[in-house]
């Protein structure tokens, strides 16, 4: 018995290896569409792309188009191209703006351009783009079932950014470019006031200014040492109880002496 079924399985497999091969050859779009149509439907998602880019020039912005566009896209998606799978969902709206599957194809075409964000640490486009795209969603479709979905995605993109944003700042600091890095922190805090790493920027704020202070000519010492020291007062006002205290307290403490040599000396 197992014998027959594994026989069975062979013919049929080879039989739909042969319709497969017959519908890429042959010129009868109907031929492709119906068989493209069954792919889909089994979650043969790769074989039915290469039909669909066949099919593709000869039903575009046809009505019958429309279901052909809508499984198009949905394989991109299901076999996790989001790059083309963002590009015909996008196609799919120009071409069927009034469809019943438009606002679900908006919501996957904006989060498909989300699964091509990067991570943090490098060129952020992507991360624009899609920023831009969950936007566009939302305006659209404002009362839409996906709009919970869009709006968190969209919140840790934004995050990423936001990050990002704070790297760079840190980054000034740490190749001890003290001038940049403190108004990279100053536009950054301005920019994200809620920020969760805004402890983080006030205390970076406050090394900075203090190393180019204490490292600064004298005519620019004084000037640099109390803007140091308002820095200091900055962080402590936000949180009186910071991470970084003792570290500050100690940065003050060396202001404060460093501001006594100078008015002595002047």
């Amino acid at each position: 018995m197992k014998k027959i079924i594994s026989v069975l399985f062979v013919v049929l497999f080879l039989g739909s290896c042969s319709d497969y091969q017959a519908a890429l050859k042959t010129e009868d779009p109907a031929v492709k569409y119906d068989l493209a149509s069954k792919f889909y439907e089994s979650g043969k998602y790769s074989k039915a792309i290469r039909l669909f880019e066949q099919l593709a020039p000869s039903y575009r912005g046809k009505p019958q188009g429309e279901k052909l566009f809508y499984m198009f896209a949905q394989s991109y998606y299901k076999t996790k191209q989001y790059y083309l799978a963002g590009y015909q969902f996008d196609s799919f709206n120009s071409g069927y703006p009034r469809s019943e599957k438009a606002e679900e194809c908006a919501f996957l075409g904006a989060e498909s351009y989300s699964k091509l964000s990067p991570v943090y640490s490098i060129d952020q486009t992507d991360t624009f783009k899609a920023i831009e795209k969950i936007q566009g969603f939302i305006d659209r479709f404002p009362n839409s079932k996906y709009v919970a979905q869009a709006n968190e995605i969209s919140k840790k993109l934004n995050e990423k950014i936001e990050r990002k944003v704070y790297e760079n700042a840190l980054e000034y600091n740490r190749i001890s470019n003290y001038k940049s890095a403190i108004i990279a922190f100053d536009n950054f805090i301005a920019d994200y006031p809620g920020t969760v790493y805004k402890e983080k920027a006030l205390y970076y704020k406050l090394d900075s200014a203090y190393l180019l202070a204490i490292n600064s000519v004298p005519s620019k010492m004084e000037e640099r040492l109390n803007t140091a020291k308002t820095s200091y007062n900055n962080l402590m006002k936000y949180k009186p109880d910071t991470e970084y205290k003792k570290k500050a307290d100690e940065m003050l403490a060396q202001i404060e002496v460093e501001l006594q040599k100078y008015n002595t000396n002047k």
